[in-house]
Formats: structure tokens, C-alpha cells, sequence
């Protein structure tokens, strides 16, 4: 067991994390928040390849007994790529269009997520207890518990995200040890060195690709990343002997790893689009149907209007699908209507404005409520609130790492915070919600792990130190753990009575 542990404690924790995330996962039987889009989107793309139309009562009529499923063939504008809602409806495929269909998916790729990250860990800390200690936290964390449990999107690119990050580390590792050879030379083989096809850098840009086809919040992670490999690549070649490891860098390793990372995602981006390509139906399908392409709309990067070039050399479904996405762009950036749950950027890391995306208030003697004041049940989009709070000074000691003691591990996770969180600063005025968070939430549970790993004591220290290091970090977690299952029942629609509903809600922004 101690041999095969690198692969058996990641196993267990994943095995927990998805008995928690599948247990009941139908209910409860209602569209939760935005669920009321992304699920129907992916049943329209699955019966007809395009997002199609849905009548007011739609939501009534499919959970109804006997279900009817209202679907027009009408082309409806959706704000998002579509590879998210293909994920989810391959749940809907095999269970039909129900609650649990539309979860399934969702639930599958948070509980791999968990097993992905004890790997991850394991590989970045060189530690099979830190990295399963990195899983248990996210297994029981609040928000990717939620986000693992509900149709929406955010949770399926995490593990894109995720499964891009734990690549990178593959491929670094595997590039370091070709640059061995050339160290172990001497001299300038650090400069001279190629190293050949990297196909898990490849893998990395597949998934970003992915990431960004189902939200574009996927693109600046893409940029962060690619400049993180790029600086791998300049140290690994400092450390191999280059003279000039910039310029080797820049002349060896630039071009291969933009194009084996945006390139491939690019591909991969305009893939996703197949359905919409391959049916007539799609929204803006044939909007360049007869134009004669003098201009295109303005890009959808730089907000100022491009001149007057002719395009009507690209093909018209492209000019089409160029067209819409400036279309998605201007809703995207141009959101602005007010919500109650909405909140800014700067709360986000201490939970400041968690999201209710299910409430309902019932009577004594009503749904299984025996309380004389009621009940309620709701389903509340919080981070264990002593995971995050844990996890900024994490990310604090991690910055504090990186800054002083040049440490490469403490770097790649905040390279994917800055990735993930920074991008958002800048649409103070967009209604914005803390939940797209959950995409963080893998890089602080491993800033959370690093940290505990320091509290234990480096190798080399004293018993005594590591026992009361170890104490310490097993309370760390053990109350961590303690905070989920206090806020379990909001996190699963659990009718409780209100009076223990109020004890959770600590503070007047969470109600």
C-alpha cells in the first residue's frame, strides 16, 4: 500500500469527494439560477445542433409529469461558446432532460477534478500527502461543492482549466530532464538544445481551447500560461548552461510554444463551433449570405472600428460567425442590469457576496418542516468560509515565496491566480458574481497545501517540530473540514428551520 500510495490516496479522496457531489444529486427538482439557459441550450444542441427557443413556460412543462419538452427551431442568441453546454448534454443524453441528467456531467468532472488536483499537487510538491491534502480541501470546499451540483458552466471549465495547469507540469518535468543531458555537457548546450515535440504542451493547448469554448474568461488563463512556459523554458535553459538563455529562449522555444498552445487552441476554439457550422439554423448562421464583404464588425478585442478592408475573400461562415461573436462580445462587456447577488471583484477572495441560486421558505407542516417559525431551503454558492479566509494568507505566504526565496512552485500558482482572478478588476461596472471563482478554487486549495507543508516543518527539523507542525496543520484542516459540514445544508437545499438557517448566515451580505 505504501508503494502504490502515490495513486491510492488520490483515489480515496476522489472517492469521497463523489459520493458527496452524486448523493442526491436530483434534487432539488427544479432549475437552480442559471440552469434555466444552459440545460435547454444542450438539449437544443443535441436534438438539432444549434441553440434554439424556448417558450415562457418551458421550465413548468419539462418538469411537469407528464413532461413535454417545448423546443423551437428558432435560432436564439446565446452570450457563451457552446462546448460547455456539449458537455452537459451528454448527461442529458444518457438520462434524459431531467435534473439529474442535466447535473451528471458536471458532478463527473468536479469529482476527476479532485483526482486530478491530488496528482497535481503531488507533482508540484514532490509530496503524495500534501497533494491529497490540496484534494480534500477543494472535496470540501463550499463552492466547487455547489458548482459540482448545478448545470452551469463554471464548473466544467475549471477542470479544462485544471487538467492545462497539471500539463504544463508534466511537460516542464519532462523538459528538464532533456536539458539534463545538455548540463551534464557543460559548456553552451544549454543554448544549442532542442527539445523535439512536447506533446504535453500540446495537451496543454487542447484544453485551453476548451476552456475558452466554454467561457472566454479561458483566453487571459491561455496568455498567463503561455508566458509562464515561456519562462520555464528561459530558466531551464539557464540552468542547463545557456550563455544567453533570453535569446535561446526567444529563437528555440517562442514560436513552438505559441503555436503548440494558442494555436492549438484557436483549432480547438473554432471546433467547438462545428454544430453551428454544419446546420443551417444557428443564430447569425448566414448573416454574410449575399453581403459583399467590404467590411467586417469592429474586433472584438480592440473596442474601436476597424477600417474599411475587403474581406470577402474569408469564407461567408466565418464572416458570419466573426459577426456574432461581436455581437457576444458587446453583451459580455456591455452587461450592466442590476441583481441582487451581484458583487465586486474585491470581495470575492473573502466571500463577501455569496450567490443564493435556490430559496424556498415553507410553513410548519409543509415539505417535511416541523419547525413552528418554518423552514427554508436554500442552495448558497459560499466557499467554506475558513478555506478561503486560510487561503489568503496562503496565497500571501505564497507571494512572499516566489518574491524572496524564488521559488518556482509558489510562482505557477499565482501565475494562475493572476490568470483566473486579476482579468475581472477591470469590468468594475459589469454585473459580475462571486461564483466564477469556483475556477480558482484548485490553485488556492494547492497555496493552502504549500502553506501547511511549511507549518510541518521543512526536512531536516526536529521531531518536536514536526509534531507540533503537524498538530497544527491537522487542526487547520480538521476545522476546515468541521466549516463544510456546518454549511452543508445550504450548500444542498436541505430544509432546515430558520432559526438554524439564520445561525449560518454570519454576516447581513451573505442574506
Amino acid at each position: 500500500m505504501v508503494r502504490h500510495s502515490d495513486w491510492l490516496g488520490p483515489i480515496a479522496v476522489a472517492l469521497f469527494a463523489g459520493l458527496l457531489r452524486f448523493w442526491d444529486l436530483g434534487r432539488p427538482h427544479a432549475f437552480v439560477f442559471d440552469e434555466t439557459y444552459y440545460p435547454k441550450d444542450a438539449w437544443s444542441l443535441l436534438r438539432q445542433g444549434y441553440e434554439g427557443t424556448w417558450p415562457k413556460e418551458a421550465n413548468d412543462r419539462i418538469l411537469g409529469v407528464p413532461q413535454a419538452i417545448p423546443l423551437g427551431t428558432d435560432p436564439e442568441f446565446v452570450a457563451h461558446p457552446p462546448l460547455g453546454k456539449w458537455v452537459i448534454s451528454l448527461g442529458e443524453w444518457m438520462f434524459g432532460l431531467h435534473p439529474f441528467g442535466w447535473r451528471f456531467m458536471v458532478a463527473l468532472l468536479g469529482t476527476v477534478t479532485v483526482l486530478m488536483l491530488a496528482r497535481i499537487g503531488r507533482r508540484l510538491f514532490s509530496s503524495t500527502l500534501l497533494g491529497c491534502t490540496a484534494a480534500l480541501l477543494m472535496s470540501v470546499d463550499g463552492l466547487q461543492f455547489v458548482l459540482s451540483r448545478v448545470g452551469l458552466l463554471d464548473g466544467v471549465q475549471m477542470f479544462f482549466v485544471l487538467g492545462a495547469f497539471g500539463c504544463l507540469l508534466v511537460d516542464r518535468d519532462r523538459t528538464r530532464e532533456r536539458l539534463g543531458a545538455a548540463r551534464a555537457e557543460g559548456g553552451t548546450a544549454g543554448d544549442r538544445v532542442r527539445l523535439g515535440l512536447r506533446p504535453w504542451r500540446l495537451a496543454a493547448g487542447v484544453l485551453l481551447g476548451c476552456a475558452c469554448a466554454v467561457k472566454w474568461n479561458g483566453a487571459p488563463i491561455l496568455a498567463v500560461f503561455v508566458v509562464l512556459v515561456l519562462l520555464w523554458d528561459r530558466a531551464g535553459r539557464r540552468w542547463a548552461g545557456a550563455y544567453r538563455p533570453w535569446r535561446s529562449m526567444l529563437r528555440r522555444d517562442a514560436l513552438p510554444t505559441v503555436l503548440s498552445t494558442a494555436g492549438a487552441a484557436l483549432v480547438v476554439y473554432t471546433l467547438s463551433w462545428t454544430g453551428w457550422f454544419a446546420t443551417g439554423g444557428g443564430y447569425n448562421r448566414h448573416w454574410a449570405d449575399g453581403r459583399d464583404g467590404l467590411s467586417m464588425p469592429r474586433t472584438p478585442v480592440v473596442d474601436i472600428p476597424l477600417p474599411q478592408v475587403s474581406m470577402g475573400w474569408v469564407p461567408a461562415p466565418l464572416r458570419s460567425l466573426w459577426h456574432y461573436h461581436a455581437q457576444m462580445y458587446d453583451f459580455n462587456t456591455g452587461l450592466s442590469d442590476p441583481h441582487s447577488y451581484q458583487s465586486n471583484p474585491w470581495s470575492w477572495l473573502v466571500q463577501g457576496r455569496p450567490v443564493s441560486m435556490y430559496w424556498q421558505q415553507t410553513a410548519q407542516g409543509q415539505g417535511g418542516c416541523t419547525a413552528p417559525e418554518g423552514c427554508a431551503s436554500q442552495i448558497l454558492g459560499l466557499g467554506t468560509p475558513l478555506l478561503w479566509w486560510t487561503a489568503c494568507f496562503a496565497l500571501a505566504y505564497a507571494l512572499w515565496r516566489w518574491f524572496f526565496r524564488r521559488d518556482w512552485r509558489s510562482g505557477a500558482v499565482l501565475a494562475a491566480v493572476a490568470g483566473v482572478y486579476l482579468p475581472w478588476f477591470r469590468y468594475q461596472e459589469r454585473t459580475t458574481f462571486s461564483f466564477y471563482m469556483v475556477v480558482l478554487v484548485p490553485f488556492l486549495c494547492l497555496a493552502v497545501a504549500q502553506m501547511l507543508g511549511a507549518l510541518v516543518g521543512p526536512p531536516g527539523c526536529s521531531a518536536e517540530r514536526r509534531r507540533w507542525g503537524a498538530a497544527g496543520a491537522g487542526v487547520i484542516v480538521l476545522a476546515i473540514v468541521a466549516c463544510f459540514a456546518f454549511f452543508y445544508p445550504l450548500y444542498t437545499g436541505e430544509v432546515i428551520p430558520m432559526n438554524d438557517w439564520r445561525a449560518r448566515m454570519w454576516f447581513t451580505s451573505w442574506v
